[in-house]
């Protein structure tokens, strides 16, 4: 019963946290537990945990009298979530290099491919994204992984908001040097060429 519940939670956490990411929320808006429960057909008690995962998260506070909100858009936080990738991810990558299996590659450079294909930017954004955490998955460090995600998250909704407008289709050059780096299990190679990658970060 409890894993079933925990299931619900987690579904309803990862479908909001992408519409917040995707600005279907404003920041501010609360976010209603009936409402809520009504659309997914579920009760409040897994409702209220996935909230609970969405503050964890950094996508939503907990406001005295008003309850679960969406959270602001920071922008005083963007250049410290920048530090903070660029400090973790070459890491983590460097620590994944050496153990990715063969399928691990090739689904990282499944992501790569769809990432470069993308004609929307909600698909790139998810397939980016989705690049990211696959070259890092071997790193054997699963807080250090969450974390990342948590920050990836929160910078892809920043992105989404601010540069939409300005998304074109191209070839993610960085990324085909990552793998090609992987390939060649050259971990200090693809950490460089990460850290590189997200200073660009806008």
């Amino acid at each position: 019963m409890a894993t079933e519940r925990r299931k619900k939670s987690d579904h309803v956490a990862q479908t909001l946290a992408m519409e917040i990411v995707r600005g279907r929320f404003a920041p501010g808006e609360k976010l209603r537990q009936d409402r809520i429960s009504q659309e997914f057909g579920t009760s409040h008690v897994p409702v209220r945990e996935a909230l609970l995962q969405l503050v964890a998260q950094g996508l939503a506070i907990s406001l005295p009298r008003r309850g679960i909100c969406v959270a602001p858009m920071d922008q005083t936080a963007i250049h410290e979530l920048k530090v903070m990738r660029q400090a973790l991810e070459p890491t983590a990558l460097l620590h994944s290099v050496p153990n990715l299996t063969g399928e691990q590659i090739e689904a990282a450079d499944e992501a790569r491919l769809r990432c470069d294909a993308a004609q929307a930017v909600f698909e790139w954004e998810e397939a980016n994204r989705s690049f990211h955490n696959l070259v890092i998955a071997g790193c054997g460090m699963p807080r250090l992984i969450e974390e990342i995600g948590k920050l990836q998250l929160l910078y892809a909704r920043h992105f989404l908001a601010h540069h939409t407008a300005r998304w074109r289709q191209r070839d993610d050059t960085d990324h085909q040097a990552i793998m090609s780096a992987i390939r060649a299990r050259d971990a200090r190679r693809a950490s460089v060429v990460l850290q590189r990658h997200l200073s660009r970060l806008t």
